[in-house]
């Protein structure tokens, strides 16, 4: 019978550690890297401005 408790407490804990593991990884900001010449446009616009 405690080997049963055991395995039902051992379920119960992966899975709670699963679903914070999810939960964490959707709250996660991605960002989206600018095109190549979308960055080369804002350097020159920056370089301009330091002038």
């Amino acid at each position: 019978m405690s080997a049963f408790v055991i395995s039902i407490l051992l379920t119960v804990g992966i899975l709670i550690l699963s679903l914070l593991t999810i939960s964490k990884g959707y709250g996660y900001k991605h960002t989206i890297d600018p095109l190549v010449d979308e960055e080369k446009e804002y350097q020159e616009k920056v370089s301009e401005e330091r002038r």
